[in-house]
């Protein structure tokens, strides 16, 4: 057999989709929830086979993407909506 591209260049290229389309959504769509990002990457985005669910999405954007992107507690729904981190104040 032979190698092509090196080790885990799928999964990184992956990996790399789903970090430019929940950062696109986000930047588009400040004050969003995971559960209307999960809505537009499984439905508009046509990502289905990633096993996307609303805290896999907190979680990928809080380990991931905390230098671009914050979060911030919405008291009235009592859930996390997402930003961009100019525009949390």
């Amino acid at each position: 057999m032979t190698q092509h591209g090196g080790k885990g260049s799928q999964k990184r290229a992956r990996f790399e989709r789903l970090k430019d389309e929940v950062r696109q959504f986000v930047t588009a769509n400040p004050g969003c929830s995971a559960q209307t990002i999960v809505a537009s990457l499984n439905h508009d985005q046509k990502l289905r086979n990633h096993g996307l669910t609303p805290r896999k999405v907190g979680f990928f954007i809080t380990r991931h993407l905390k230098t671009t992107l914050t979060w911030w507690q919405d008291h009235k729904a009592g859930r996390r909506v997402y930003g961009p981190c100019e525009d949390r104040f």
